[in-house]
């Protein structure tokens, strides 16, 4: 058997192997999170702590900051009404500091526009905006958005200045999915009156939930008397207690039926929605769906521990095949070298020795062929002397 021939049984062997080995593939290969806050001046505090809450917490769960994209309409942090500068807390006891030094804000005070949010989900931007303000997700990405602010029926304000309506959200998404800029989409929005801006959705793959029915108001969950205002909304807070009591890592079980179930009216003070018709298989699929595909980053899949101890068996025998072939290999290769250094030595001196031989027979046939006409020359010499020298005697 040839060496390449030899060479090419392990990979064939390894290809038949996987084909035939149960493999576990992820259904997406990236998350990011697009969150926004729509509100200015100062009594909206409780606006700005909650997108800062959702991230804080996407950031704990892996998703970096490179895929996420945050929208702040107000820095309140430096509002000379705060009794604490450079500080935003979500909650009285200000036991975490929300602002901090490892914050990266993509879209700051009046670029916060209906226009630049729904530019960003569709990718119809210029070739001057920089790649930290861009949805750079594509067809195997997973998109958290969370939008909070002041809404009513069928729009939400931006800044006191705008509305982005129920229909105008429902074709961007749509313009995202022809375009294939998402595989799945959790949309939560915390405002008044919130329900109803996911109602005009139509795009697959969607899963949407908000904090209030039609005609009822998102209410606020409590204020710190020292900040003077209210510092976080009662539907942003319950989310926050779930993933920071149930999903402590990315290793967490816990799925987003396990999520919307933890609303109840009595912690919300309103009907928390839920969507599901989008989803492909509906219903059931969605609530299986796990927190951190959504929440967190992507991580490495894993196999089941039965199926892990069968893969590690035929790779263990796998791998013994192939050092038998590379050993077999090795020993045919050697004994080619040896055959070939032995053909080397003996052919060489028969070459030789008729090479030598060669040159000798020519150089004597020319040495004796010079040899003679030199003596023939050296005769006809002499002969001609002698006749000049008797020619006076006659």
């Amino acid at each position: 058997m040839r060496l390449s021939s030899l060479l090419r049984v392990p990979a064939l062997f390894a290809a038949a192997l996987f084909a035939a080995a149960p493999v576990a593939q992820a259904e997406h290969t990236s998350n990011w999170a697009v969150l926004v806050s729509t509100s200015r001046f100062w009594f909206n505090y409780r606006h700005l702590a909650n997108v800062l809450s959702i991230y804080r917490t996407v950031k704990r769960l892996g998703i970096p900051d490179s895929q996420i994209i945050l929208m702040l309409p107000d820095d309140m942090a430096c509002n000379p009404r705060n009794a604490f500068p450079g500080t935003v807390y979500s909650n009285a006891d200000r036991a975490v500091d929300l602002y901090g030094d490892n914050i990266e804000v993509d879209y700051r005070g009046y670029e916060v526009t209906v226009e630049n949010f729904i530019r960003l989900l569709t990718d119809r931007v210029g070739d001057e905006m920089p790649r930290s303000k861009r949805l750079l997700t594509d067809d195997r990405s997973n998109i958290l958005v969370y939008m909070t602010g002041h809404g009513g029926n069928e729009f939400l304000k931006f800044q006191d200045a705008e509305e982005i309506g129920a229909f105008d959200l429902a074709d961007a998404f749509e313009q995202m999915w022809e375009k294939k800029r998402y595989h799945e989409i959790l949309f939560m929005i915390d405002t008044c009156q919130a329900n109803t801006m996911y109602s005009k959705l139509y795009s697959p793959n969607i899963i949407a939930t908000g904090s209030s029915e039609l005609d009822q108001s998102s209410y606020s969950h409590h204020a710190d008397n020292d900040v003077g205002v209210a510092v976080i909304d009662r539907y942003t807070y319950y989310n926050l207690e779930f993933l920071e009591t149930e999903v402590r890592d990315t290793s967490s079980k816990k799925t987003v039926g396990d999520l919307f179930d933890s609303y109840t009216y009595e912690k919300i003070h309103s009907h928390a929605g839920v969507r599901y018709d989008l989803f492909r298989g509906g219903e059931e699929e969605a609530r299986s769906r796990l927190v951190t595909d959504f929440f967190g980053n992507v991580q490495n899949v894993e196999v089941d521990g039965s199926k892990n101890t069968t893969l590690e068996e035929d790779l263990l025998s796998l791998s013994r095949t192939i050092a038998a072939l590379q050993q077999k290999a090795e020993e045919e290769e050697q004994a080619a070298r040896q055959n070939t250094t032995e053909a080397v030595k003996s052919k060489p001196m028969a070459h030789h020795k008729t090479q030598f031989a060669k040159p000798l027979t020519d150089e004597n046939w020319w040495t004796k062929k010079i040899f003679g006409a030199t003596a023939l020359a050296g005769c006809a010499l002499l002969w001609g002397i002698s006749s000049f020298l008797e020619a006076p005697g006659k």
